[in-house]
C-alpha cells in the first residue's frame, strides 16, 4: 500500500509558526493508528506553510475519522505555540480536509481533529467518533469549572486570571485610543464639587466629540428628559405600564390631577395604559458603600410617570422609599423646584446601581459567561449550537474575569467610587438574579409586558424589535438546517444536557424563573438562542456603548448619594444640591471607568459579521448572508429614522453592536 498523502498547514499570519516537532497519527474508522514524526528542518512549521508526508506505507488505513496533532518541544529551542490551519489528507486522489484553525500548544498533549462536518451525537455512525466526542466534552469539563462567585448569583468560570483561558479562548482588543487626559488628576479632592460651574468646566473639557452628553447638560433638569431616558437612555429596562397603583405609593386621584390632561383622571388614564411606574424595591435594605471615609446612601424610589398626549413620558410623583409615612413625601412636579429635582436626582441615582449590576453585568456579561461555560462543557465543538454561539459568548469569559479582578474587586471603581460598593454587590446581584425571568429577556415578551411597545418614542423598543426579529429568523433557519424535528431536540442528550447546565448553574435551578429546564421543540430552542445572542450582543450595545453619553453629566446619574434623603419637603437649597452628590475624586473615577467601557473596540467585529471558518460552508454562508441583509436594512431605517428627530437613537443599529460582550 502506498499510504495517505497528509498535507499539514500552518496559518498564515507572522506569529503562527513553532520551533516544536509535530507527531502526526492518523486514526481510521476501526480505530487503527499509523503516525509520523515532523521533524527535518524542510519541515519547519513556518507561517503560512504546507509540508506533505506520507503515512501509512504498508499499513491499513483506508478510511480516516480522526487526526490527532501532537507538538514536542525541540531541545534548546523557546516552546513555542503553533497556530494550525488544517490539515489535508489525500487517499487515491480523494482529498479530505480536517480543519483546525486554532491554537496548538505542547502541553495540549493530543489534539484530534475531525472532518468539517457538522453533526448531531445520536447521527454518529462510527464508534471512533462518539468516543472522541465523550472525550472532547470529558477533557474540557475537567479544564473549565464552576465557580461560585457569590451566593444567590449566577455561577461563574473557576478561574483566577485570563492565563488559564489559552489562547483559543482570549482575545486581544485594541483599544478605540480613548482620551482620559482630563479627567485625570482629581484624585486628591475628596470633596464635594465647589459649585455646578465648575462642573461644566470640567465637563466642557470631555465633551468636544460627544454632542449627546452636552445635550445632556442642556436637559437633564426638564421632566420630558427624565422620561425619555427611562425609554432611551443606557437603562431603558425598567420603566413598566401599570393599571392600578401600587398600595405602598399613596398617591389620591386628587394629588395628582393637576398633572394629568385637561378634562381626564387617574382613573381614566390608568385604563387607558398611559400611567407607568419605575420601581427600585431591589434596593431597598441594601448595604450601601462608603467612600472617602463618608457614608453613602440609597434610596428605593417609585417614580410614578405618565404617558402624555404629545408623546412625551413625565414624572408626576415620586417616593425615595417603600415604606410610606410622614417621612417619606411623595414630592411632585408642583414641589420647589429644588425638592422636585433632588426626587428625580435620587432616582437616577437609585438607576444608576441598578443599570450597572443589573441591566448590564447581570444581563449581559454573567448570562453570556453562563452560556458560554455551558457551551464548553457540554457541546462538542462539532455541535451545531456550540458553532452558532460562541462567537457570541466566547469574550465574555475574558471579559468578566478582568472585571472580577479588578472593577469588582477591593480597590476597584465600585469599591472606591460607587454607591453599590463590595458588600452591596452580592446583595443587589443575588436579589436580581431572584427576580430575574426568561420573558424578561426575550425581547417581545417584555416590550409586551412592560407596555412600551407602543410608545411612539421608544427608539429602545422599536430598534430592539427589528434586531431580535432578524436574530430569530436566522437562528430558526439554523436549526432547521440541523434539526428535522422536535424529536431530534428532545433526544439531543447533549442539547438537553448543555440547558439543564444553564438552569441550574445560572439560574440556580430557579423554577420561577421561567428559564427552561429541558428543550421539546426546535421552537424553543430557536427562541433561546436568540435569547442568548441578543443578550450578548445587542442589549449589551444598548446597556453599555451609551453609559458616558448619559453619565458624563454626573448630576444627571450621580454613582452615589452622600447625603440622607429627605424627610420633609422644604429644606433643600439650590447650593445644597451639590453636597448629595459624589465627591470630585469619585466622579473622575467612575467617569475614567465608563469612558474605557463606553467605545467598540478599534477591530470590533459588528453583529453577525463571522470571522470563524465554518459560516463559510454553503449551507451556513446563506444564511448568514440573508441576516447580514436584514441587518443592514435595519441599520438604514435607523439612520433615517434618526435623521428626523432631535436626539438619535444609534446605541441598536445593527453596524454599531458587537457581535459579543467584548468590552
Amino acid at each position: 500500500m502506498e499510504g495517505s498523502r497528509v498535507t499539514i498547514r500552518t496559518s498564515p499570519f507572522p506569529l503562527a509558526g513553532s520551533y516544536s516537532r509535530l507527531h502526526v497519527s492518523l486514526v481510521s474508522a476501526q480505530g487503527n493508528t499509523v503516525s509520523a514524526v515532523l521533524d527535518h528542518p524542510e519541515n519547519c512549521l513556518l507561517p503560512d506553510s504546507a509540508h506533505t508526508v506520507v503515512i501509512g506505507e504498508n499499513e491499513d488505513v483506508d478510511q480516516v475519522a480522526l487526526v490527532r496533532l501532537r507538538l514536542e518541544v525541540r531541545s534548546g529551542f523557546p516552546d513555542l505555540d503553533w497556530h494550525c490551519h488544517s490539515v489535508e489528507i489525500n487517499n487515491g486522489g480523494q482529498v479530505e480536509v480536517f480543519p483546525c484553525h486554532k491554537w496548538l500548544q505542547a502541553a495540549d498533549c493530543d489534539v484530534e481533529l475531525r472532518s468539517g462536518e457538522v453533526d448531531l451525537a445520536n447521527r454518529e455512525v462510527l464508534q471512533v467518533l462518539k468516543e472522541h466526542r465523550a472525550r472532547d466534552l470529558h477533557t474540557r469539563q475537567q479544564r473549565i469549572r464552576w465557580r461560585t462567585f457569590a451566593e444567590g448569583v449566577p455561577r461563574c468560570v473557576d478561574m483566577d486570571s485570563v492565563k488559564p483561558l489559552g489562547p483559543n479562548l482570549s482575545y486581544t482588543r485594541q483599544s478605540p485610543g480613548i482620551n482620559v487626559h482630563y479627567l485625570k488628576g482629581f484624585t486628591e479632592r475628596k470633596e464635594s464639587w465647589g459649585s455646578f460651574e465648575e462642573l461644566e468646566h470640567y465637563l466642557k473639557h470631555n465633551t468636544s466629540d460627544n454632542p449627546v452628553a452636552m445635550y445632556v447638560f442642556s436637559h437633564w433638569r426638564e421632566d420630558a428628559f427624565f422620561g425619555y431616558q427611562c425609554l432611551n437612555g443606557c437603562n431603558p429596562l425598567m420603566v413598566r405600564q401599570i393599571r392600578t397603583i401600587p398600595q405602598n405609593l399613596p398617591v389620591t386621584p386628587e394629588l395628582v390631577q393637576p398633572f394629568l390632561p385637561e378634562g381626564s383622571s387617574l382613573e381614566l388614564e390608568l385604563e387607558k395604559g398611559k400611567m407607568f411606574l419605575l420601581d427600585y424595591e431591589v434596593l431597598e435594605g441594601v448595604p450601601p458603600n462608603i467612600v472617602n471615609g463618608k457614608q453613602q446612601y440609597f434610596t428605593a424610589p417609585l417614580c410614578l410617570l405618565h404617558a402624555f398626549p404629545d408623546g412625551h413620558l413625565k414624572p408626576i410623583a415620586i417616593q425615595l422609599n417603600q415604606t410610606p409615612g410622614p417621612e417619606n413625601p411623595v414630592f411632585l412636579p408642583s414641589d420647589s423646584p429644588h425638592d422636585w429635582l433632588l426626587a428625580k436626582i435620587w432616582t437616577r441615582s437609585a438607576d444608576f446601581q441598578c443599570h450597572q449590576l443589573i441591566s448590564h453585568f447581570l444581563c449581559t456579561h454573567l448570562l453570556g459567561e453562563v452560556c458560554c461555560v455551558a457551551t464548553l462543557r457540554q457541546l462538542p465543538e462539532v455541535h451545531p449550537i456550540h458553532r452558532l454561539l460562541m462567537p457570541h459568548v466566547k469574550t465574555s469569559l475574558q471579559i468578566n474575569i478582568a472585571a472580577r479582578s479588578t472593577l469588582l474587586a477591593a480597590n476597584g471603581v465600585f469599591d472606591r467610587a460607587i454607591g453599590s460598593g463590595l458588600k452591596a454587590l452580592p446583595v443587589l446581584l443575588a436579589r436580581a438574579t431572584a427576580r430575574l425571568r426568561y420573558s424578561t429577556l426575550c425581547v417581545p415578551e417584555d416590550l409586551s409586558t412592560r407596555g412600551v411597545d407602543t410608545l411612539p418614542n421608544c427608539y429602545y423598543a422599536q430598534d430592539a424589535l427589528k434586531v431580535w426579529n432578524a436574530l430569530h429568523r436566522f437562528a430558526t433557519k439554523w436549526v432547521d438546517v440541523h434539526y428535522h424535528s422536535n424529536s431530534e431536540v428532545q433526544e439531543d442528550s447533549e442539547l438537553q444536557s448543555w440547558i439543564g447546565e444553564i438552569f441550574s448553574e445560572g439560574f440556580l435551578g430557579n423554577a420561577e424563573s421561567g428559564m427552561p429546564q429541558s428543550l421539546e421543540s426546535k421552537e424553543e430552542l430557536s427562541k433561546f438562542v436568540t435569547m442568548m445572542i441578543f443578550s450578548s450582543s445587542a442589549l449589551h450595545a444598548a446597556v453599555n456603548f451609551s453609559m458616558l453619553d448619559f453619565n458624563l453629566w454626573m448630576p444627571n446619574s450621580p454613582g452615589s448619594m452622600s447625603r440622607p434623603p429627605p424627610q420633609t419637603k422644604g429644606s433643600v437649597r439650590e447650593e445644597d444640591l451639590l453636597s448629595f452628590l459624589p465627591d470630585v475624586n469619585a466622579t473622575s473615577s467612575i467617569l475614567t471607568t465608563l469612558s474605557l467601557l463606553s467605545k467598540p473596540a478599534a477591530d470590533f467585529v459588528p453583529l453577525c459579521q463571522y470571522r470563524e471558518h465554518y459560516f463559510s460552508d454553503h449551507a451556513h454562508c446563506r444564511l448568514v448572508e440573508e441576516v447580514q441583509r436584514d441587518l443592514s436594512a435595519i441599520t438604514a431605517e435607523i439612520l433615517e429614522r434618526n435623521s428626523r428627530i432631535e436626539l438619535p437613537y444609534p446605541y441598536l443599529s445593527p453596524d454599531r453592536i458587537e457581535n459579543s460582550v467584548a468590552i
